[in-house]
């Protein structure tokens, strides 16, 4: 409905433009936006203060453009009731109420499939997301980006995109030789050897767990080990260990991935030469002071970086670009990647990446995922008793629930400081966003269920035209912008708008069910009402269903 009078619109401001002489490119977007306020109309467009403002010197007030925008409107008999100028020369359009009733009935027939598109016309998508290093358990901050990266990749596969998921997983760094080396100090101290921990190790409990383990499998020979063999011996066994527990608590929440990539794979023989060759070719690799560097300032980084140290060991950036390289070998139009806030510095020297590549820069997206909090009832919570300690993933979906974590986990922008509170992600009361959307899922099964077992015939075969309660073309309203919502998320690789649209939509369907009997001793009004309620459990399970969170029948 929304495109269909965007397009009545922007063909009515090309003519405007043509017969005036006014700057207006035919592609030009006519901007149509749902009104604020209902006594206004259903939709708003600025059409006329845009074109206004592109009029130079010819100073044309925008209630003038807006009353020949109107007079230039093609036939839409069926679509606007109504049209007025409003304010400085907004354009405010009220539609049919059959319109309405159309929508409604789409979306009952529509059932689980209602809200999906083709808007990304199968485009090859790739999101890489969480990638935590192998070195121990996913943490509170892992679980915000894992619960953004799952939902968002299953808002892209319903607007049409074909989603691959894939965990980075960094084996072939420092990091990995840390870890052995601290499972190796813990080791002597199990068997009682002298152990001095090394400085830079991993201090959490967890390190213990992985000792055992190591000790259980080798015996007391441990002891004598030398550090410098610890990451040979130690190091991939207690990162699989690792890579076990990540496994089990992303599944655990719902998160599963298509591709586990090896960092280890980038460095066989032959692929940093291949990619070296490409950039060299493009002339975008110099050498200077004995390191061989990457030239990102010729696409918009504010210095040149490193990629070859003279000591002839790699960055972190000459592995990100081999990674990306691999990425866009394998044929994905766009890749997203989802990292931790402290990587936003990053971002122009990956973009500068992907254009080295022979790619656009906005073939790479970046969602950066700021810190979580976690607070009870209002008062902060501890995020660890001693140094290296930390509140983990599954820590907090034991106590809360994987729905409750989800959700709570994408109820604000990706960028945006998030406060976790773990009683009210308990609670059974309004004031928990999940338990409120899902309670109105819940209500409306409640319905039905005691409909039929008063042995009443089910809603089909209602006549919509009975629904007449501002109330109720206010909820019909709401439900067919559900297809929006996923939209704007795909478009903006933000999944915090279906969260808020669910409990907006779970608001008012609590208030119209508060307000207004939905079976009365009127059957042909009751059955109205009740396609009406059946459409809002269709749009909440769906919603839901991408949030990765059960639509429950009971509570």
């Amino acid at each position: 409905m929304k495109e269909e009078l965007a397009s009545l619109v922007g063909a009515a401001v090309e003519r405007v433009a043509r017969e005036r002489g006014l700057d207006w490119a035919p592609a030009a977007p006519a901007l149509i936006e749902s009104c604020r306020d209902e006594r206004f109309g259903d939709f708003t467009s600025n059409a006329a203060m845009e074109l206004a403002s592109r009029a130079g010197g010819k100073k044309v007030p925008p209630r003038e453009l807006g009353q020949a925008i109107l007079a230039a409107l093609p036939p839409a008999a069926d679509l606007i009731e109504k049209a007025e100028i409003a304010g400085p020369g907004f354009i405010n359009f009220t539609v049919r109420r059959e319109r309405w009733l159309q929508a409604l009935a789409g979306i009952l027939a529509g059932g689980d499939a209602y809200g999906r598109s083709n808007l990304g016309k199968g485009e090859r998508l790739q999101v890489e997301f969480v990638s935590a290093n192998p070195t121990g358990p996913l943490h509170l901050g892992h679980g915000r980006g894992a619960a953004v990266g799952d939902i968002l990749c299953r808002i892209l596969e319903a607007t049409g995109h074909a989603v691959q998921r894939e965990f980075y997983v960094n084996d072939a760094g420092r990091q990995v030789e840390t870890l052995a080396r601290s499972v190796l100090a813990r080791c002597r101290e199990q068997l009682g050897a002298p152990a001095a921990f090394p400085e830079d190790g991993y201090k959490g409990d967890y390190v213990r767990e992985l000792a055992r383990e190591a000790v259980a499998r080798h015996g007391a020979g441990l002891a004598a080990l030398p550090e410098s063999a610890a990451p040979a011996t130690l190091g991939d066994a207690a990162m699989a260990t690792v890579l076990g527990w990540i496994r089990r608590d992303l599944e655990a929440f719902g998160v599963r991935f298509d591709v586990w990539f090896s960092e280890r794979s980038l460095y066989q023989p032959g692929v940093w030469e291949a990619v070296e060759e490409q950039l060299r070719g493009r002339d975008l690799l110099f050498e200077q002071e004995g390191a061989l560097w990457f030239r990102s300032t010729r696409f918009g980084d504010d210095k040149d970086r490193v990629v070859v140290k003279n000591d002839g060991s790699r960055t972190y950036l000459a592995s990100d670009i081999l990674y990306h390289a691999d990425k866009f070998r394998r044929g994905f139009e766009r890749v997203i990647d989802i990292w931790g806030a402290d990587h936003h510095g990053y971002i122009p020297r990956m973009q500068a990446v992907a254009q080295a590549l022979g790619r656009p820069a906005d073939a790479l997206a970046v969602r950066l995922i700021q810190l979580v909090s976690l607070t009870r009832g209002g008062k902060a919570v501890a995020m660890g008793k001693r140094e290296g300690e930390f509140v983990t993933l599954a820590e907090v979906v034991g106590e809360v629930g994987a729905d409750a974590a989800r959700f709570f986990f994408v109820m604000r922008r990706c960028e945006s400081h998030l406060e976790f509170d773990l009683e009210l992600a308990k609670s059974k009361t309004a004031d928990n966003p999940v338990f409120y959307v899902q309670y109105a899922h819940a209500r409306i099964a409640s319905i039905f269920r005691t409909r039929e077992e008063r042995g009443s015939t089910q809603a089909g075969g209602a006549d919509l035209g009975r629904l007449e309660l501002p109330e109720e073309f206010s909820l019909i309203k709401r439900l067919a912008g559900y297809p929006e919502v996923l939209a704007v998320c795909s478009r903006t690789l933000e999944p915090h708008p279906l969260a808020n649209y669910l409990v907006g939509l779970a608001a008012a369907f609590h208030g119209y069910y508060n307000r207004v009997r939905v079976v009365t001793e009127d059957e042909s009004s009751s059955r109205a009402r009740l396609e009406l309620v059946r459409a809002v459990g269709i749009v909440l399970r769906n919603g839901l269903g991408l949030m990765g969170v059960a639509a429950p029948d009971q509570m």
